[in-house]
């Protein structure tokens, strides 16, 4: 994997197609963004709707999760989560849900979801504000790893600053 990688060096971006071709690769997660918060940076967002904390083996987030696509469900995170989970509600239904995972160092890994016809109301925005708020009172530094465009348009919203690029790659046995 090594000799791979480094036949890539110096170039912008690398060749997954490439890589793969040259390695034992089962999967491949990425490349995504890491963008990281500085609390003076914090754009908190209050909003008409309420934010409400639940722990995160809450039965109505699981049924939130459960209701997700696979690829949303997947890339948001959410299942991970340590922290408590913020969510916010149409009704009885939550549609949309932020929390985080502790990571080494005191970091507050990221994790958000937005119910797919619920977008672009400033919801994402709205839960992930409350967990990072949380974080932010617990001396972490809050991550936000992002594939989609979306997401990171939500992160720099928050006042997160993209700082590098991660791929995570699974290796056959």
């Amino acid at each position: 994997m090594r000799d791979a990688l480094l036949a890539q060096s110096g170039q912008a971006t690398i060749d997954l197609d490439r890589l793969r071709a040259t390695s034992r690769i089962s999967d491949v997660l990425g490349p995504a963004t890491l963008a990281y918060l500085d609390a003076g940076d914090f754009a908190a967002v209050h909003g008409a709707a309420d934010v409400e904390k639940l722990p995160a083996a809450h039965r109505d987030l699981r049924s939130f999760l459960a209701s997700a696509g696979d690829a949303d469900r997947d890339e948001s995170g959410l299942e991970e989560i340590t922290s408590a989970a913020f969510v916010v509600r149409d009704g009885q239904d939550v549609i949309a849900a932020a929390g985080y995972r502790s990571w080494p160092d005191s970091v507050a890994h990221l994790s958000v979801l937005t119910a797919a016809g619920h977008r672009g109301r400033g919801l994402a925005r709205l839960a992930a504000s409350a967990a990072i708020a949380e974080a932010l009172e617990d001396g972490m530094l809050p991550q936000w790893r992002a594939r989609p465009e979306p997401s990171r348009r939500v992160a720099r919203a928050l006042g997160f600053r993209e700082l590098g690029t991660q791929v995570s790659i699974r290796l056959t046995t």
